[in-house]
This record gives structure tokens, C-alpha cells and sequence, in this order.
């Protein structure tokens, strides 16, 4: 019994225990910033979901906020596995993180031909966000019941300096323009210095006018998050390598000290 112990508790097999609990640390803190990244994405931006009536985007944050439960939960696991020194549950683990690497690999690959813009679909896509915007801007802007729309469009504007879902000149088609046949050629919304009526003017000097509107500055936007999502999964997913590596490792240890 005494001599067990002792295999037991070899060199390598402590050095494996302590590095494997060190890798699961990381890998819990990786699934927490993951997470957080996908909350802050899902709250701070879910605005723009409405204007775009495409799901992809909010399916982009909540596939980063399941990633993040998924990795923060497969981190405990795997301590609990280490510290118990279990070897069914280090191979429960270790088929974990396999299903993990799998999917955040494909998840990344995705997020990537994606934004390459690989397929034909992807251009009808575009085109079919671009139509969303700019129907949306144009015919709910300052409508009754429109009100979360015309508080997207005005965030919208201010925030990525643009006017237009393509240029300035959409908002003559505008159903608020038409029907109330107001003075304003813009939003207020649109000017650089944003103040009451202020929008009566459409000078490039009072207004955002440069060429190809909020919609590319919303698709610059969007690229950059599919490239946060990505990077985030292709680059947990070969931390799950050596993870992977240190659970094989112990794994195969524990099974000699069996004997």
C-alpha cells in the first residue's frame, strides 16, 4: 500500500497534476473573457440587430457567450478531474474539450469564409442587409410604434459619423420627410454637431456626407467582430491542444499506477 503511494506521487506525475490544473485555470479565465466578450457584444450593440433583420449577428455574440459557459464549465471539470486525481472523469474532460476544440475550430473557419465573402450567398447577403437598412431608415424613422428604430438610427448615425443608410440623400425618400413635409433635410442625428433642427442644412460642413453611408461602416463593424470571433475560437481551440496533451499524459500515468 505504501509502495503505491509512493508510485503514485512520482515526479512526473506531479509535475503533470500541477500543469494541468495551471492550463485549467487559463482556460477558465479564457471562457469568462469569451463570455464577457459576447455579453458586452449582445448589450452594446443589440441596437443595430433591428435595423439589419438579420439573425447572424446576434447569433455571432450568443455563439461566443455559449462558447464562453461551455469552455468556463469544462474548466471546473477539469480541476475537479486533476485535484480527485479521477481517470474517468479526466477522460470525460478530455472528451470535453475534444467536442469544444471541434466546434470552436468549425466556429472560427466559419467566422472567417464568412467574412471573406467566399460563397455567392454571402454577396446576396450583403445586398439583403443593405436593402433591411436602408427600408428601415427610410420607412420607420420617426413613426408611431418605431420608436426603439428611430433611437437605433440616431445612435447609429452619431456613432459610426455617418448619414444614410448609403449617402445622405436616402433620407429625401424618407416616409417622415414626405408625410409631414418637414423643413429638415436630415436627422438632426446626422449633423456633426447634433442640436434642435440643426438638420435643415445638408452642407458638408453640418453634416456626415462621405460616400457609401452607415452601411459600410456597419459592415466594417460586423467584419471586426467576426474577426474577434474567429481568432477567439481558433486561438482557445490550440490552447486546447495542450490541454489535451496534459490529459493524455496523465491519463496514461494513472492507468501505470494502477499496476
Amino acid at each position: 500500500m505504501e509502495a503505491h503511494r509512493e508510485k503514485k506521487n512520482t515526479c512526473g506525475t506531479i509535475c503533470l497534476k500541477y500543469l494541468l490544473f495551471l492550463f485549467n485555470i487559463c482556460f477558465w479565465l479564457a471562457g469568462g473573457a469569451v463570455l464577457a466578450v459576447g455579453l458586452w457584444t449582445l448589450v452594446d450593440k443589440s441596437d443595430y440587430i433591428s435595423l439589419l433583420n438579420s439573425s447572424f449577428y446576434s447569433a455571432s455574440a450568443s455563439i461566443l457567450i455559449v462558447a464562453g459557459v461551455i469552455v468556463t464549465l469544462t474548466g471546473i471539470i477539469g480541476c475537479c478531474a486533476t485535484l480527485n486525481e479521477k481517470r474517468s472523469l479526466l477522460i470525460v474532460y478530455l472528451v470535453l474539450l475534444l467536442c469544444v476544440f471541434l466546434l470552436e475550430i468549425t466556429a472560427g473557419v466559419l467566422a472567417y469564409v464568412y467574412q471573406q465573402q467566399c460563397f455567392p450567398f454571402c454577396y446576396q447577403l450583403d445586398d439583403e442587409l443593405r436593402q433591411n437598412l436602408k427600408l428601415n431608415m427610410q420607412q420607420k424613422y420617426l413613426q408611431p410604434g418605431q420608436e426603439s428604430i428611430t433611437l437605433s438610427v440616431d445612435k447609429l448615425q452619431q456613432e459610426f459619423k455617418c448619414c444614410g443608410s448609403h449617402n445622405f440623400s436616402d433620407w429625401r425618400d424618407s416616409e417622415w420627410i414626405q408625410r409631414e413635409k418637414t423643413q429638415q433635410l436630415v436627422p438632426d442625428s446626422c449633423c456633426k454637431t447634433p442640436s434642435t433642427l440643426c438638420g435643415r442644412r445638408d452642407h458638408p460642413s453640418n453634416i456626415y456626407r462621405e460616400e457609401g453611408g452607415c452601411i459600410e461602416k456597419l459592415e466594417d463593424y460586423i467584419r471586426s467582430q467576426l474577426y474577434i470571433l474567429g481568432g477567439v475560437g481558433v486561438g482557445i481551440a490550440f490552447l486546447q491542444l495542450v490541454g489535451m496533451m496534459f490529459t493524455c499524459c496523465l491519463c496514461q500515468n494513472l492507468k501505470e499506477d494502477l499496476y
